[in-house]
Formats: structure tokens, sequence, C-alpha cells
């Protein structure tokens, strides 16, 4: 269910990029706008999604099996009431200092004229995002803990929606009048998209029986917990939030071989790990999403073994769907992103540059989609150090491996790209190292045995999917109808070799999500049996 919410919300989110552009392509303008929306986005993952959601699943999980309704809602209502004021206190001091923090951020920025001025305008613009996503973020915590995840996973898709469509609603009418351009009526359409991200969740929230009532209480037992959980939460966050600071900097500063500053590394970076966030939300996110409140109730009641199977299921599950998704985003990157970007001022010569930046970051996918999974473990556990401190050690390395991708290879932002899934295989490697040790093995030499399997189908299916894309671009050439040709017939293709080279393979993980898929379709297609929750759950 969550991985449909999720493709919805991701195919939601493709569209707005393409809108954008279509409309500002890949230089000035939209490195202004990104740097903007990034901003907000990064304090959203440090303070909100990030260490917010796993800090407060567990401890409202806990509250609602062991403490019953009464005092979960108490404590929902109380971590609501301390998000408002601290966040949006954070808020407020981010627009004040939005010269500052964007001048740390994209230095390269005060070179061009105009360029610098435009990003601290929209910074402030959407700086609010953090506060609205934050509360967002609380709402969509409470509903899963309450097995609800329908409603909270599709959110993002309001937001996708309402960002682009109040934004070009402004933009062709008051924008025009005011003068103040089409860029900064986009930025207000993000910030209520935000708002309808949470509006939507609210009447799901009331039938559960989760009504906002103010409460301050900051020395709430549960508040308590959830704050010393998210210290080490925030810290390890921050390093990697210090990660894209370091990257965004280097990319705001490469040089042509004129020498002067370029116009499109963060915009073709951002363009691609866009492109890559399809599959990391529909399979990592989603399985996270799904795992926490299962791994959350089996460590109350303390059933490790129960822990460890889960554990090792999604992990497993991760890697049957991330692998081959990374290699087939390697193989017809160029096909895919030409046939989604490639319209008004988004060029083939942008198309190439992102294709490659998607390539390198598609190397690290399963890295990514591991730790969504490993990292709420912890929590789960009530454990945050860990976390924090293999965070804390990627700074180190991804500072080494993107000044040397950039200022010694001459790679540009695909060394960038590439330095960011070496941070991201390394951080799973050590999780699921730590985490093994912790809880007494998670079926590693199974999860080892899956993983050569998936990759030995990938290979298959990425021989497959190259040897069918250069058939058809020698067959129409490298336009339009080429890629949109490429996409419709070598991803079929793709799927079909994969799913056979995994059968043949006997891959377990393989028939686990097949008997899944076949079950949920089953169920949502038969007369329903039970009483009225049990439907609804």
């Amino acid at each position: 269910m969550v991985s449909a919410a999720v493709s919805l919300s991701r195919i939601t989110g493709l569209v707005r990029e393409m809108v954008m552009a279509r409309l500002f392509g890949a230089g000035e303008v939209y490195d202004a706008f990104l740097l903007g929306f990034r901003i907000p986005n990064l304090s959203r993952n440090l303070f909100a999604e990030g260490s917010l959601s796993s800090a407060f699943i567990p401890t409202f999980t806990y509250y609602l099996t062991q403490r019953g309704e009464r005092e979960a809602a108490e404590l929902s209502s109380t971590v609501a009431t301390a998000v408002i004021v601290v966040v949006g206190a954070v808020c407020a001091a981010g627009m004040i200092f939005s010269p500052e923090v964007v001048r740390l951020m994209a230095p390269g920025f005060e070179q061009v004229p105009g360029k610098f001025a435009l990003a601290v305008l929209l910074t402030r613009i959407m700086f609010p995002v953090l506060l609205l996503v934050a509360l967002a973020s609380q709402a969509m915590g409470v509903l899963n803990a309450c097995d609800q995840y329908g409603v909270p996973a599709l959110a993002s898709v309001f937001f996708n929606i309402g960002s682009v469509a109040c934004g070009l609603a402004l933009g062709y009418t008051v924008g025009r009048v005011s003068g103040r351009g089409l860029i900064v009526s986009m930025a207000f359409g993000v910030v209520a998209g935000a708002a309808l991200q949470l509006v939507w969740q609210m009447p799901s929230l009331h039938r559960a029986g989760f009504v906002f009532r103010p409460r301050v209480d900051f020395g709430h037992p549960g508040l308590r917990r959830i704050v010393g959980l998210m210290a080490p939460a925030v810290l390890g966050n921050a390093a990697v939030q210090i990660n894209v600071i370091v990257n965004t900097n280097l990319a705001s500063s490469i040089r042509d071989a004129a020498g002067h500053v370029m116009n499109g590394p963060v915009s073709w970076l951002a363009y691609a790990f866009r492109f890559m966030q399809l599959p990391l939300g529909v399979f990592g996110v989603a399985i996270a999403s799904a795992t926490l409140p299962a791994l959350s109730r089996s460590a109350a009641v303390e059933r490790m073994d129960e822990f460890r199977s889960t554990l090792a299921q999604s992990l497993g599950t991760v890697l049957l769907l991330t692998i081959p998704s990374s290699v087939g985003l390697a193989v017809l990157g160029e096909s895919m992103i030409g046939t989604v970007y490639q319209w008004g001022r988004f060029q083939a010569a942008d198309t190439h540059q992102t294709a490659v930046a998607l390539a390198c970051y598609s190397v690290g996918l399963a890295g990514y989609s591991a730790i969504k999974v490993l990292a709420p473990a912890f929590y789960a556990l009530g454990d945050a150090q860990a976390p924090m401190l293999v965070s804390v050690a990627s700074i180190a390395i991804n500072l080494a491996v993107a000044w040397s991708m950039v200022k010694w290879t001459g790679l540009g932002h695909a060394g960038l790209a590439l330095a960011t899934s070496v941070v991201a295989l390394f951080g799973a490697t050590m999780l699921f190292a730590i985490l093994r040790v912790r809880i007494r093995g998670i079926h590693g030499r199974r999860l080892l045995a899956s993983a050569l399997k998936i990759t030995a189908a990938s290979a298959v299916m990425g021989a497959v999917c190259r040897a069918a894309s250069s058939g058809i671009h020698a067959a129409a050439g490298a336009g339009k109808v080429a890629q949109l040709a490429d996409v419709s017939i070598s991803i079929p293709l793709g799927v079909v070799a994969f799913y056979a080279g995994a059968r043949a393979l006997r891959v377990r993980e393989l028939e686990a999500v097949s008997s899944a898929c076949y079950t949920a379709i089953r169920n949502a297609f038969r007369p329903e049996v039970g009483d009225p929750p049990a439907r609804n759950r």
C-alpha cells in the first residue's frame, strides 16, 4: 500500500520537476530556486522527518501499546505544541539570517549578478515549509503507529500537486501584476503545498481519536524521551546535512574550461537526485515506513527473534528492488531523463549532464535505501548513538572523496554524485555491522546469498537493456522519438529479464514479494469479512 502511494507521490514529483524544467531549464534562476528550497528542506530533514519521526514513532508506539490511547493522545498534543514553539522560532531565525545562510551554502552565487539576491528572497519565502512539514511528519507518525499507511503516504502527492497548482495560479495572475516573477510565485506555491500536506491528514487523525489540543508541558516524560532520542539523531542528521552543504558549495563553484563559474551543476545534481528518488521512495522509504512500527512493537515487548526476522525480510526486499533499479538508471538514464525533462528550456546538453550525475548517484541506491531501514531500527531499540557516530564519520569521508573528485579528477558534478554514493554505501555497511552485533545476527549469510543472486540477475538485465537501447538508437537516432521508444521497450524487457533471472536463481525475496502482492490484490477485490476497524487497517 505504501509503495503504491509513494509511487504516485514520486510520479507527481516528477511532473512537478517537468514543469520546472520546462519553465526554467537548468540555469541561473532554477539554481537560485533550488537553493532557496534546499535550505528549509535541509532543516526539515534535520529536525522534522529525519530525527522527529525516528524518535517520535517508537515512543508514541510504546505509549499506545503500554499506557493506552488517552495518554498517547496527550503525548501527541504535547509534542505538536512543542514543535510549533521550537520549530516556529527556527523558521523565524532562518528568515532573518537568510543572506548568511545562502552565503554559507553557495558562495559562488555572489559572482553572478542578481543570483545571490534572488536565492535569499526565495529562501525567506520557503522557510515556513519547515514548520508545516514538521507537523505533517508528526501526524504521519501517529497514523503509522495506528497501522494507517495509505493516507500519510499520499500526503506528498498533495504537496506536489498543491505546490505546482498554486504556484502556476499565482504566477499567471498576481505574479504578472506585481512583476515579482513566476519563480517567486512558484516559491509561494511550495508553502501552499506544504500546508495542504498537513491538512490532508487531519481528518484521519480526528477519526483515529487524536485531535490536537494545545498542551504546554516541557517536563512530560514522553517528550523528554523523544528529545533524548532526537539529540543524537539531530547530530547524526546534521552530519548528513553538512555533506549536502559541502557538495552544494563545491557544485556552486565548479568552473568551465575558460575559468568561469558554471550555471547548471547545482540544477543537474538536483534533477538527477529527484529522478533517483522515485525508486528510493517507492522501495526504500515505503519499506522503512511499514517496518518501523513493526520493529517498535517487537522491541516494546522484547520479541527479538521477531525483530530480527522483520528486519532481515525488509533488507532483503530492499536489495531485491534497488539493485536492479540502480542498474536500470545507469543504463537507460539518458533516455529516461530526456523523455521526462527535455522540453522547453531544458536542452540536450542538460539531459546528458543530468544522466551522468544519475549514473553516479545510482551506485549508492541500495545504500540509501538500506539506511532508511537500518537507522530507524536503532531508534526502535532506544539507541540513537550508533547512527550518530556513523553519520559523523561520514563527514570526513564525504569531504575527502568530494574534494578529490572535483579538484583532482576533473569529474565535476559527477564526482560529487559519486562521493554521495560512496558515503551511502559506507553508512549502510557500518550500520548493518553494528546492528548485527547488537542484536546477535540479522540472517547475514542469507542476505549475502540473496544479494549475490540479485546482482547476477541485474547484470543479465543490464546487458539486455543495453543491447535493446543501442539497437533502438541505431535505428531511430538520438531524438525524442528514440528516447520514448527506448523507455517504452527497454524497461519492460529489462523487467522480464530480471524476473526470469531471479526466478532461475531462486531468489527467496522474489517469492515473498510476489506472494504479498498477490494477497494484497486478492484482498482488495474480495468481499471483506470482519469488523470495520479491521477492514480499515
